[in-house]
């Protein structure tokens, strides 16, 4: 009987899967408009001038437009590592999942760090920056320099962007229209009022424009560049947030992409225009207006407002509104800086990164509930203890987030290229935007972090403090705090990753380490691991070496991920190597497979987790028996260059019960190439054809075959493990096999016995003569005496001897201790302390006795 679930676990259940588009978030809510939307609002444009315009012009001088406008170069590089990636990728996670893909899960983990603690951090200045504005509006003066009235004021808009968030992805998307549309406006506006006054006659710091604020080359110095280059490249960010939303987006492997682009490059038309126009109303003079007045380094646009606007009738109104466009700038960031690290966390619970309550969705909403709301807490928790620490920490942490920008952003560069690696050499168009674009964007962005990091913000004379450390000396107060964050990460990720490392170690040690040198087949194989977290898990491969040179061939999938995968897994690979040493035919050992996982099935998990696919081939006749329990054909390539998926049952999923497994035969002419693999292999579009066609060049090596195969069916990361197993057939020479039959006759013992010494004085195995006699000896009087019907001997010189005896019995003997005073029962006793292995094979006529004897060593 099912129990019914709790009634908190039903309003918020957990996402459905960890894939891009399975998560179920509200697909489809979004266009173009409000994804663009959502990437500018995110960078708060009007309170990212009020706040640096300053800076950049003490630094620079009249060469602040050209700064702002190279700070776009890094950004766009980036923004197009963004655009490929998302292409084949649409999922929320954005960085940690892409970085995951490519680099593995630690490098995953800490694109997702990095991501939420720059968030966090600038979230307790963008809401204390709104308490601020927010008072200055309705003119409570007193109340926006106070730190208690501040800090209330910030954790009501937190609380208020967290519940329009949390209420729906459309909710917030009409929010950021309405607001960008308002802030964008009265922007142009303030730049074409600034403007027009300078031409007909503005302020004594008017200046006209010219071309010279343009030129890079007359910049004062390389330090001044850098310096201003480093401070103008974060008012561009946020402009992913248009990503993190892909999942919510129509077209979301493209609209996102194209957001993304879009957004960098109107932001650059916004702030060379807004930068330019401030220049010339008002210069670059530390006094009055001037932007280098370090007394309004902190907030340019409220000063600059009321001389461009005046201060009386409209002008009035104009200025009140341009501070009403800086608290909707802050008010508009807040919200969609929640968004981004709400779905992040989301992302990174359903790939089991962090718990997964993280994971929940609000039924009617379809949006994260404790990703977000948990955004809210912490952003809220952060600002109170450090506005209670030190206002300062509070001013050196929002410095510092710069490094935590820089840090994710250049990984996702990075990402992009080792993603696409395999197809760089595609086109021109690959080359250049998955390539050389992505890369030079990642190397700016390593540049910019070392720079700031080790350079502009270690400086003890920088920011509001110093840290004094062991060894270092005194270092400026925003390199610690940022390189703290950043290190707190890198101590949280043994812990996250533990999971994965663990399973995929256990994997590795449970697959072959090297496959077996046989007479059979010459193979090869690879084995690709998943790039989620989530995705290392139950695929295996194995060869089996059989009796009479035979050789067993079994691929396998353990539905589901993690260390239960992994173990199960080890478990049935186990089971299949001793199932398969009992010489069962494929579909017997399907069934006696069957019998294990059912026995052993996990009541809480769903039945039919397991499929796989055997094949036995014998290298003295050239036929392969084959059976399959749900897995996916293998692919067969004649030496003549045809290629075709085998024809066989495609028998049902191991676990389910049902219907026996049906065998299928194959004549496989020596050279032959067959390939078994798992569903990671072929699940991309037109997987199975480009698999077949890969094959079709079967005369090269097969290790060249495999690496081809891999880099044509999965060029990038995988969403799921991949098997391959490539198997070349051989066949035995005619001399190398010898059979006969005899009659059941006690005299056919010494027949057999002369034709067994003349076949082996024949191979040169004259020192096997003695021990092989008597083995035959044995084995032929057994089987005369036990069984009716004729006698078959066979003799196959291999990597050792092997010498089988069939009948048409069924009994098989069994191996005892004969005591002293028996008369019989020595016999097999000798046989065994004479061969290396011996066994008992079934077969449709009865049974065969095999040996095995090494081969004399050669000199």
């Amino acid at each position: 009987m099912k129990s019914s679930p709790r009634p908190a676990e039903s309003a918020t259940p957990l996402a459905p899967g960890p894939g891009a588009g399975e998560k179920g978030l509200r697909s489809g809510a979004l266009g173009l408009f409000s994804s663009v939307a959502i990437g500018i609002s995110s960078t708060a444009p009007a309170y990212s001038l009020a706040a640096t315009l300053g800076v950049i012009v003490a630094g620079v001088g009249l060469q602040a437009p050209i700064i702002t406008m190279l700070a776009f170069v890094p950004m766009l590089l980036i923004a197009y590592a963004y655009r490929e990636l998302n292409a084949v990728d649409a999922d929320c996670g954005t960085t940690f999942t892409w970085a995951t893909r490519a680099f593995g899960p630690r490098a995953g983990w800490m694109g997702g760090w990095g991501l939420i603690a720059a968030d966090v951090i600038v979230m307790a200045n963008l809401a204390e920056i709104a308490g601020i504005y927010g008072f200055r509006l309705v003119g409570l003066e007193s109340l926006a320099t106070s730190r208690v009235w501040t800090t209330v004021a910030g954790m009501v808009w937190i609380a208020l962007m967290t519940a329009v968030c949390y209420v729906g992805i459309e909710v917030s998307a009409a929010m950021q229209r309405w607001l960008l549309c308002l802030e964008v406006a009265v922007l142009l506006l303030l730049a074409v009022t600034a403007l027009v006054k300078v031409y007909t006659g503005g302020p004594p710091t008017a200046t006209h424009v010219s071309a010279s604020w343009f030129n890079p080359l007359n910049i004062p110095s390389t330090q001044a560049l850098t310096t201003g280059v480093l401070a103008a490249v974060f008012i561009y960010w946020g402009w992913d947030t248009a990503l993190t939303v892909n999942e919510e987006t129509a077209d979301s492997r493209h609209t996102p992409g194209r957001a993304a682009v879009l957004s960098t490059v109107l932001l650059l038309v916004i702030y060379g225009l807004v930068a330019t126009s401030a220049q010339a109303f008002a210069g670059v003079g530390p006094t009055g207006i001037g932007l280098a007045n370090p007394d309004n380094s902190g907030d340019v646009l409220s000063g600059l407002g009321g001389a461009v606007f005046g201060t009386a009738g409209l002008g009035q109104a104009l200025t009140k509104l341009l501070i009403l466009m800086v608290l909707i700038s802050a008010v508009a960031s807040t919200q969609t800086t929640i968004l981004p690290t709400a779905r992040t966390v989301f992302s990174m619970a359903a790939h089991k990164t962090v718990p997964a309550g993280f994971a929940r969705l609000h039924r009617r909403f379809l949006t994260p509930t404790w990703s977000t709301v948990g955004m809210g807490l912490v952003s809220i928790a952060f600002l109170v203890v450090l506005t209670s620490v030190s206002h300062n920490v509070l001013a050196d942490s929002i410095g510092s987030v710069g490094l935590a920008i820089a840090f994710y952003y250049g990984l996702t560069g990075f990402a992009c290229v080792w993603y696409y690696r395999r197809v760089l050499t595609r086109s021109r168009r690959d080359l250049l935007f998955k390539g050389v674009l992505p890369g030079i964007g990642g190397l700016i962005m390593l540049f910019l972090f070392c720079y700031a990091a080790f350079h502009v913000y270690a400086a003890p004379g920088y920011g509001a403090t110093s840290v004094r450390l062991p060894l270092l000396g005194r270092v400026g107060g925003v390199t610690v705090l940022g390189l703290g964050a950043l290190l707190i990460g890198v101590a949280l990720m043994p812990v996250v990753t533990r999971e994965h490392t663990a399973a995929l170690r256990l994997q590795r040690s449970l697959l072959p380490h090297r496959l077996p040198a046989l007479s059979a087949v010459e193979s090869a194989s690879r084995y690709l691991p998943a790039d989620t977290r989530s995705g290392v898990g139950g695929d295996w491969y194995d060869v089996i070496p059989l009796s009479g040179s035979r050789v067993g061939l079994v691929v396998g999938e353990v539905l589901g991920h993690g260390l239960r995968a992994a173990a199960a897994m080890g478990r049935l690979r186990a089971g299949v190597r001793v199932l398969a040493r009992l010489d069962l035919d494929p579909e017997e050992l399907l069934a006696r497979l069957d019998d294990v996982v059912r026995e052993e099935d996990d009541p809480g998990s769903p039945p039919g987790g397991v499929t796989c696919l055997y094949a036995v081939y014998d290298p003295v006749d050239g036929r392969c028996s084959l059976a399959r329990a749900g897995h996916a054909p293998p692919v067969v390539a004649d030496p003549a260059g045809g290629v075709r998926y085998a024809e066989l049952p495609a028998g049902r999923p191991l676990g389910l019960g049902g219907p026996p497994f049906q065998r299928a035969e194959l004549d496989l002419p020596a050279g032959s190439l067959i390939a078994l693999y798992t569903d990671g292999l072929v699940e991309a579009v037109d997987g199975r054809r480009r698999l077949a066609e890969t094959l079709a060049g079967l005369r090269r090596p097969l290790e060249s075959l495999c690496d081809e195969a891999l880099a044509t069916l999965l060029p990038g990361p995988v969403d799921d493990d991949a098997v391959l197993l490539l198997v070349r057939t051989r066949r035995l020479d005619a001399g190398q096999v010898t059979d006969w039959e005899l009659a059941p006759d006690p005299a056919a013992v010494a027949q057999a016995r002369r034709l067994i010494t003349g076949r082996l004085d024949e191979w040169g195995l004259a020192e096997l003569v003695f021990t092989t006699e008597l083995i035959v000896s044995e084995l032929v009087t057994n089987t005369i005496r036990y069984a009716p019907g004729p006698v078959r001997v066979r003799l196959i010189r291999d990597r050792s001897l092997i010498c089988e005896v069939s009948d048409t019995g069924h009994t098989s003997p069994h191996l005892r201790q004969a005591a002293r005073d028996d008369e019989g029962g020595r016999g097999l006793y000798i046989v065994a302390q004479l061969t290396e292995r011996w066994g008992t094979r079934y077969t449709e006529d009865g049974k065969t006795i095999w040996t095995e004897q090494a081969l004399p060593s050669e000199g």
